[in-house]
């Protein structure tokens, strides 16, 4: 087995039970609510990005290393698909321009 800091262990621990906990609150969000709260993500994403360039900049051993390059992807992935499904639910209440005769 992979030994393991404890208090890396305690971190990792609440990292997924926050995970789980995020996911089951926004599972429940109302539709209405979804690009205000994608909004919300991505401003959260913007400072978890920072604090992970932040790490990246002294990393501790290989293993945070590898966590914050791990982050940073994950974090990127989510503020690009939130950008991209944003401007696709803003594209919708666009007026259509007219068609000249």
């Amino acid at each position: 087995m992979i030994a393991v800091p404890e208090d890396v262990a305690v971190n990792l621990m609440i990292f997924f039970l926050a995970t789980f906990l995020g996911l089951e609150l926004v599972r429940r969000v109302s539709r209405l609510l979804h690009t205000p709260l994608m909004a919300l993500t991505n401003a959260i994403s913007s400072v978890s990005i920072i604090a992970a360039l932040i790490v990246l900049s002294e990393p501790k051993n290989d293993f945070v290393l590898v966590l914050v390059v791990v982050a940073i992807a994950l974090v990127f992935t989510n503020i690009v698909s939130g950008f991209l499904i944003t401007e696709r639910i803003l594209r919708l209440f666009r007026r259509k321009e007219k068609e000249k005769k």
